[in-house]
């Protein structure tokens, strides 16, 4: 089970909204993901409200795989960098429980 998570909680302006979800799903996301210390990515997108919003949820070994020259050389948001208003944060899993 997994004890990190990378969270990416993006809002994008409509006007480039389609083509940074392309690059987001097809370069930007695999391109991350193959870094070293990043197990999984998984995208949402907020089902209501004005300006599109999406999270990004990375399964991460620990801080140190935001360390890895890959993932340092990869991060950004490339042409979309005017058009994104970002929030990253890194969380450490304190406690689990299922549903019994």
């Amino acid at each position: 089970m997994t004890e990190w998570l990378l969270v990416v909680d993006v809002s994008v302006d409509k006007d480039v909204e389609r083509a940074w979800n392309d690059w987001y799903d097809n370069e930007h996301l695999p391109e991350i993901v193959a870094c070293p210390g990043f197990k999984s990515g998984s995208r949402y997108k907020v089902s209501d409200g004005e300006t599109p919003r999406y999270l990004t949820v990375y399964e991460v070994s620990g801080p140190e795989a935001l360390k890895s020259d890959e993932f340092l050389s990869r991060r950004g948001w490339r042409e979309f960098a005017s058009h994104v208003r970002p929030q990253v944060n890194l969380y450490e899993r304190l406690v689990r429980r299922t549903a019994e």
